[in-house]
């Protein structure tokens, strides 16, 4: 819970009870049954009120309120030093044995100085102020006796118990300040040292996952492309070699589907080397080559319509250019969730709805419940992760995406932003 928005409460509550204690205790030596400072004495009331009201920016400065206290303090010994009785109440016999502390700001101002100073000022200009109020108390309870005995000797009381006093909470509150310094000290290393741990493990994760990103490629190049080469060539040589026309035009087929397998394998490999299908990068890495149109399904349509797999594809509103990344994510979507259709809904009816909104594409593919039985080896080839790949692909572009059965099949949507604003730029 925060104050005016830049102090926590509690701090403020706590400088606000140190205000208190202050202004009761001044009142005390000001008006109490036996006031230590002679009656009515308004310039010697306003001081010890301004010196305890001070108190309230002891953590925002420190130092400054350390001095107020110090001055205060040592106004009175040295005015009575040159005066003897102009401020204090020697007609009272019992005033300075009354006296509890003095200054009365002194244990605060100490405790704060050394507890809230630490990192912006010099040790030695801490301690000066400190000294001061302990000084002074002393100068008030033993000193001015002796230098005027006649006029003190009634009025001093029980000054070793007020000089005793003063001079413990004094450096009480300046030990507890140093303390307090301390283990702010302390508790800020271990986080750092906790923040510093954290980034080095993230560090050595992310050295983890490129060796293996490195791994994974030379994997794919070295095995997978060679044998998809092996089959291109084998298609053409066939395509070739071949006198009947149907061989020859599924070679066709077979080498063209092997070519595009081998160039989207080389993306593949190539985004791997680069940092694996972009996790990492940025939204001005990710919205290259301005824009362009959405990519044509018609491809992906005549494909699974040549393995029998009936497709339909709507668009609704004016198709709008897009990020070249965008147009990719959308490609792709579209491809895994037929891909899906011919290996786990054979017989399944597919309708692909494009829907053009105003700075968004709504992607929709629905198939109908299968009619056809499921080819075991066909349904277990894959990671089994195609539904997963696609939601993070979606959402590194700041689309969303969401898939599952319903009533009459299975439905996959997904929503793409028609682009991605760079960082920096105004929206």
């Amino acid at each position: 819970m925060r104050f005016t928005g830049q102090r926590p409460l509690r701090d403020v509550l706590f400088d606000v009870v140190a205000v208190a204690i202050a202004l009761f205790l001044s009142l005390v030596a000001v008006a109490g049954p036996h006031p230590v400072v002679k009656p009515h004495h308004g310039i010697a009331t306003a001081v010890l009120v301004a010196s305890a009201c001070s108190l309230f920016w002891r953590q925002r400065a420190p130092l400054t309120v350390a001095w107020i206290a110090a001055v205060t303090a040592a106004t009175l010994p040295i005015v009575e030093w040159v005066e003897p009785g102009a401020l204090l109440n020697i007609d009272d016999e019992r005033a300075l044995g009354n006296l509890l502390v003095w200054p009365v700001t002194g244990a605060f101002a100490a405790y704060s100085v050394m507890a809230f100073a630490d990192d912006r000022y010099a040790a030695w200009s801490r301690w000066v102020p400190v000294v001061v109020c302990a000084v002074s108390a002393v100068l008030i309870v033993e000193v001015l006796p002796q230098v005027s005995p006649q006029d003190y000797a009634d009025a001093a009381g029980n000054p070793d118990g007020v000089a005793f006093r003063s001079v413990v909470f004094v450096g009480g509150g300046a030990l507890l300040g140093l303390y307090t310094a301390a283990r702010r000290r302390l508790l800020r290393g271990l986080l750092e040292r906790a923040e510093r741990a954290e980034r080095e493990r993230h560090l050595l994760a992310e050295r983890v996952r490129a060796e293996e990103r490195a791994r994974v490629a030379a994997e794919m190049h070295d095995v997978v492309t060679h044998r998809v080469s092996l089959m291109v060539v084998q298609a053409g040589a066939l395509r070739v070699t071949t006198l009947d026309e149907k061989v020859r035009s599924a070679a066709e087929d077979m080498r063209a589907t092997g070519c595009k397998a081998l160039e989207e394998l080389r993306d593949v490999v190539g985004l791997l080397r680069a940092g694996g299908d972009r996790d990492d990068a940025g939204p001005a890495d990710l919205a290259e080559d301005a824009e362009a149109p959405v990519p044509d399904l018609s491809g992906l349509i005549s494909e699974s319509e040549s393995v029998g797999v009936p497709v339909e594809l709507v668009e609704e509103g004016a198709p709008a250019p897009a990020s070249v990344v965008i147009g990719r994510t959308l490609y792709r979507v579209v491809q895994e969730s037929l891909t899906n259709v011919r290996k786990h809904a054979p017989g399944a009816k597919v309708r692909v709805n494009l829907r053009y909104v105003s700075g968004a594409i709504h992607l929709t593919v629905h198939n109908t419940v299968p009619t056809g039985v499921v080819d075991a080896e066909l349904a277990s080839a894959g990671s089994g992760t195609g539904l997963i790949g696609l939601r993070q692909r979606v959402e590194l572009v700041n689309g969303s995406l969401d898939a599952g059965p319903d009533q009459d099949g299975f439905r996959v949507h997904a929503k793409l932003p028609t682009y991605l604003p760079v960082p920096g730029s105004s929206t």
